[in-house]
């Protein structure tokens, strides 16, 4: 059981996944800490529902208060990541600290590119071939305990034009200074594309650190289940220990 004090956890998934890209972090940190994930509109539970930046506040912020322990670190990836930095702008005083994971590439400029490229292309191909080419990508690269859950759950294909449309052109390093709490970097070490503002992001606040997480790519917390969890339990127990 999680102790009084414990920090709570609120975990935000990424592009076309849902709560369940979490299994793993949920499982090895709920003896310690309240946690929880979301589905974000448009995805897993939530599929009907229309994507916008400001659902995903909300659905992040009725996590935190479904938790009922006070602010709680965010723990965002890449799409989860910039919806959680529009959270921290929104909702700052539901904030105790973000760990952005992947998503620390400005979405502005040339940047963005490849991924208005990419939101044009999923449209014109058929959801359910997506789904095997992503099983089966998935199952080659991950043992079944990491990636099963995410593969139940199904993806949100529909989804990406939507939600990318708003991300592009919205966030830079810029953003950061609106995160009034502490913030941790975590990236993988391959990440190289959204690794690619790293240094510029946390420059840009006073108390953002970046780790990175050893041969891992963008989806660290598949790669390196282990070291990505102990990064987030690490940075969790620092909250508390200066608050």
């Amino acid at each position: 059981m999680a102790a009084a004090d414990a920090v709570p956890i609120v975990f935000v998934h990424g592009t076309r996944f849902s709560a369940g890209q979490w299994s793993v972090q949920l499982a090895a940190l709920r003896d310690e800490f309240p946690v929880t994930a979301v589905d974000l509109p448009g995805h897993g539970k939530r599929s009907a529902q229309a994507w916008s930046l400001s659902s995903a506040t909300e659905i992040i912020a009725s996590a935190v208060d479904s938790l009922d322990r006070g602010p709680a670190l965010v723990v965002g990836h890449s799409l989860g990541g910039y919806a959680s930095m529009e959270f921290a702008r929104r909702r700052p005083e539901q904030l105790r600290g973000l760990i952005l994971a992947g998503a620390s590439a400005s979405t502005r400029g040339i940047w963005a590119a490849p991924y208005r490229w990419v939101a044009g292309l999923v449209p014109r191909i058929p959801a359910d071939r997506l789904a095997q080419w992503n099983d089966r990508l998935l199952r080659r690269l991950y043992p079944p305990e990491v990636v099963e859950a995410t593969m139940r759950s199904g993806y949100a294909f529909h989804t990406l034009p939507a939600a990318w449309g708003e991300v592009l052109g919205r966030f830079d390093a810029g953003a950061m200074r609106f995160v009034e709490a502490p913030v941790l970097i975590l990236n993988g070490e391959k990440d190289a594309v959204f690794r690619g503002g790293e240094a510029d992001f946390a420059r840009a606040h006073p108390q953002a650190r970046i780790e990175l997480i050893p041969r891992a790519r963008h989806l660290a917390n598949f790669d390196a289940p282990d070291a990505f969890t102990d990064a987030v339990r690490r940075f969790a127990r620092q909250l508390a220990a200066v608050s």
